[in-house]
């Protein structure tokens, strides 16, 4: 039995093995072939959790706040959007452009900056270690993707009315860029000595707010100033995207724990708040600078890598595939030297490294394309149709659609609720609130924190609108904000004042930026203001207000249920 076994055994495998050597005379190799194939339902089963939950993500982002712009023109104004198939594949390239870009950036470049930011302090001297950091700094900002959106804003300004705004947007732009990149350099070398020396961050604003204002005072002043400083402003409400935020944490955060603060639950706030405020002073100073004509005959064209493009021009694709070329390979090559010749060590992995860039280039690449397309279309449709509200339009039938009160009212609550809904879709927010309630022992929630926040930008964006319609100055609107906030400071914890001036920076996105902008553009044409800044600036100081007060009010809260407890027992 056992030997019948065996044969018919044999025999089945001779059969089987003639069968095969038949197949493959006849296929040649066609074997070989298909067991390599993947069937596309078994690609989609394979990349599709993959790719959902980071394609989810940009939809929760960007989808619910077009669908609210779109439906409040259709309510409010009866208007369509004009071009909606341009419209929505550009918002289809932004979505698909961020999930490529926020995976190139986890895989291609966090792995360098947290192996520099761990390893660089126990191998090197601290002067090192801050060149590298101001560098680091200066490169990131060349390579976020919002960075573009900043002559849009001043494509109303006329070389008559505001000579120094307009040469700053348009003969010196470069020199605009380079401003706001070594102003986050600068931010990122004090963050990383602060990490070393464990100052604190109260005190640094207390040392550095001051100044900045008093600047933004004497620019007030002077009428051929003055229009700078709602650019200067909005400078730094850009810098603190999904490049900047997540490397310069890294560096940040690694050298906290190799200088042996580790321990300190948050370590990893206040730089983002530095890389807001010291691009302010940098745009500032530069146009002084100009005033004083220091930047006469000084070439910086070619040098720059994300300039901003003329507004209203439509790059070609291989425009900006050049442009993210130029924006993401110095960075890398920078990062790459630090680990090889600096701290001498190999990188490992390098087809995940080679991967995640490749992915991060196509995906500003995307991005750029959408953006000029999707959202800086829809939000200038808005703005230059809201005023159609409260003001006589010919493109608009039947304008002013309702009484000059009502309609700026609505314009207003437009803008509130446009900036409401925009933070309460950050995925930076919503991870910050998360990390808040585990930190804080559920003192101050996640709900209770993303709601403040919202509610702060909220308001900032309907008071930047408003600026904009009443030509409001907008020294009038800092000055006051910002004096609050330091005042509000002084009495608040340093854990509140941490969480709040951060909160500042991870609300202003790549989604938020080109669409307040934009939104202002379009508000500015129809109303005839010299240009559509301050809306960025305001938005930015609403949260770190609100935030603060939310914090004072959990601190008293905390204080009276103390005392009720000392006087039960």
């Amino acid at each position: 039995m056992n030997t019948r076994i065996r044969y018919g055994d044999y025999l089945g495998a001779v059969r089987h093995r003639q069968h095969a050597i038949s197949y493959n005379v006849v296929t040649a190799h066609a074997p070989l072939r298909r067991r390599l194939r993947l069937r596309a339902v078994d690609m989609y089963r394979l990349i599709a959790p993959y790719i959902g939950l980071r394609f989810l993500d940009q939809i929760q982002a960007v989808v619910p706040l077009a669908v609210f712009m779109v439906l409040f023109l259709l309510a409010v104004l009866n208007v369509q959007v004009q071009q909606p198939a341009i419209v929505a594949m550009g918002l289809l390239s932004i979505m698909t452009g961020l999930m490529l870009f926020m995976e190139g950036v986890k895989h291609g470049l966090m792995p360098f900056s947290e192996n520099i930011g761990y390893t660089m302090p126990g191998r090197s001297s601290l002067l090192t270690v801050m060149l590298v950091a101001f560098v680091l700094g200066a490169a990131v900002t060349l390579a976020e993707p919002a960075i573009g959106a900043l002559k849009a804003a001043g494509s109303l300004t006329s070389a008559e009315t505001a000579p120094h705004l307009y040469s700053l947007l348009h003969d010196r732009v470069h020199w605009l860029v380079f401003a706001v990149a070594v102003g986050v350099g600068l931010a990122v070398l004090v963050g990383i000595l602060r990490f070393y020396f464990n100052w604190r961050l109260k005190t640094i604003l207390l040392i550095t707010v001051p100044p900045c204002l008093m600047l933004t005072a004497y620019l007030a002043s002077d009428p051929r100033l003055a229009p700078i400083l709602g650019l200067a402003w909005d400078c730094g409400a850009i810098t603190a995207g999904p490049v900047t935020v997540p490397l310069v944490l890294a560096v940040g955060i690694g050298v906290s724990a190799a200088t042996g603060q580790e321990d300190n639950p948050l370590s990893g706030f206040g730089i983002v708040t530095l890389a807001s405020l010291f691009p302010v002073m940098a745009v500032m100073l530069l146009g002084l600078f100009v005033e004083w004509g220091w930047m006469a005959n000084i070439p910086l064209e070619g040098l720059m890598t994300n300039a901003p493009s003329e507004h209203g021009q439509h790059m070609t694709p291989f425009a900006h595939i050049s442009m993210a070329l130029r924006a993401i390979l110095p960075l890398v090559l920078f990062l790459w030297v630090v680990q090889r010749f600096l701290l001498k060590e190999k990188q490992q992995n390098l087809n995940i490294i080679v991967y995640g860039v490749s992915l991060a280039i196509l995906g500003m690449a995307l991005f750029s394309i959408g953006q000029d397309y999707g959202l800086t279309a829809l939000g200038a449709q808005a703005g230059e149709l809201f005023p159609a509200s409260f003001a006589r339009f010919e493109s608009v039938p039947g304008s002013p659609l309702y009484s000059h009160g009502v309609g700026i009212a609505l314009t207003l609550l437009f803008a509130l609720l446009m900036g409401f809904g925009a933070t309460l879709a950050e995925p930076a927010l919503n991870a910050m609130g998360m990390k808040v309630q585990e930190l804080t022992d559920g003192a101050f929630t996640k709900n209770t924190l993303i709601r403040a926040v919202a509610f702060g930008v909220g308001v900032g964006t309907a008071i930047g609108v408003a600026k904009i319609i009443f030509d409001l100055p907008i020294a009038w609107l800092l000055l006051p904000g910002y004096v609050l906030a330091l005042f509000m400071t002084l009495l608040s914890g340093e854990e509140h004042v941490n969480l709040a001036w951060d909160s500042a920076g991870v609300t202003t996105g790549p989604v938020t930026v080109p669409l307040v902008l934009a939104l202002g553009v379009g508000l500015g044409k129809a109303v005839g203001v010299q240009d559509g800044f301050g809306v960025l600036a305001m938005a930015s100081i609403g949260p770190i207000v609100s935030v603060l007060a939310v914090g004072l009010w959990i601190r008293m809260r905390t204080a009276l249920n103390r005392r009720a407890r000392v006087v039960i027992e």
